[in-house]
């Protein structure tokens, strides 16, 4: 699978020669040491083997308890205190280098949500068969590698990937993360959206999309309230809502300046309260006189730019250096 990587992979470090790691160098210049520094005090057999340790080397440190299982041939140093992080890293390791972080975990593991999943999913190959175990939700299925990216040292699925299976977890409250990231724009309804279309099929892919229309729906009708109460709050005038044009009902309108203003939901435009969609309903305007300003939801964040938009495409002419900071039209 071809990755796009943001971090190198820790087991890409170089290797140790077999005299190195029985000299016992330092843990600053020890590429094994910094290996299990990188990957939060865990370990596996192979990664051993391969930066120098012989098999019986890797059996004494058990034997001795310097090393303790976490997973079959992934093991802790007992240097590092067992963690969330290694909790969910150890998951990923066990199931193999092809495996990716998926559902929930991913999502933490982003700071998507507050807190890791009792059940750390990983996702691997068709071709490969590993057998669920305590703690670890092995699923089989070839990812897009447009979902996949590794981050903070660990092959994980991306944010928008993330979240969406993480809405299909039912330890996880979908509808408030879908929600949260729409508010926040940590991930893009855009990105939502075309991860969504890759991975139709996917295990929870149908009810997930019914959320992500409510989500962004209910985003839209944030959307549309915050405007009104920031035209408000900067003493912007002429404005109206529920202004009727030709049969089409307009949510907020500039009349003067025959500017109708719609917020745009990004998933499911759907259909106005005149039962039209946004294509007719603009037509509709356009063939009266009227333009119509589509504003995105995310762009409540920066209200400024927005309130700077907004006049330009009321008075027709754009705003000075200083922007509006205050009455947008007037």
């Amino acid at each position: 699978m071809n990755r796009n990587t943001t971090a190198p992979v820790p087991s890409a470090l170089p290797t140790a020669a077999h005299g190195t790691a029985r000299r016992g160098t330092s843990r600053g210049t020890d590429p094994l040491a910094r290996l299990v520094a990188a990957q939060d005090g865990l370990v596996t057999r192979a990664q051993a083997l391969a930066h120098g340790l012989s098999t019986d080397q890797v059996d004494r440190r058990l034997a001795a308890r310097r090393w303790i299982p976490v997973h079959p041939r992934v093991y802790r140093h007992t240097a590092h205190p067992p963690s969330e992080r290694s909790r969910v890293r150890a998951a990923a390791l066990w199931a193999g280098e092809d495996a990716v972080l998926t559902g929930a975990a991913a999502a933490w593991w982003w700071g998507l949500i507050p807190s890791a999943p009792a059940v750390v999913t990983v996702t691997v190959p068709r071709r490969r068969a590993p057998r669920s175990r305590a703690g670890v939700l092995v699923r089989r299925r070839d990812l897009d590698p447009r979902d996949v990216v590794t981050h903070d040292g660990a092959v994980v699925a991306r944010p928008a990937a993330a979240v969406l299976e993480a809405a299909a977890d039912p330890s996880v409250p979908g509808d408030a993360l879908l929600d949260r990231v729409l508010t926040t724009g940590s991930v893009g309804a855009a990105e939502l959206v075309e991860a969504h279309a890759r991975n139709l099929g996917a295990h929870g892919s149908g009810p997930v999309g019914r959320m992500l229309a409510e989500a962004s729906r209910r985003g839209a009708v944030r959307a549309r309230h915050g405007l009104r109460a920031l035209l408000a709050r900067r003493g912007v005038r002429a404005w109206r809502t529920d202004v009727t044009v030709a049969g089409v009902l307009l949510d907020l309108a500039f009349p003067a300046a025959r500017l109708a203003v719609e917020v745009h939901d990004p998933v499911d435009p759907g259909t106005g309260a005149d039962g039209c969609g946004p294509a007719w309903r603009r037509a509709v305007l356009r063939r009266h006189g009227w333009r119509t300003l589509v504003v995105e939801p995310a762009e409540l964040r920066c209200p400024d730019e927005l309130l700077d938009r907004l006049r330009e495409a009321v008075t027709g002419h754009p705003a000075g250096p200083g922007g509006t900071a205050g009455r947008a039209a007037g």
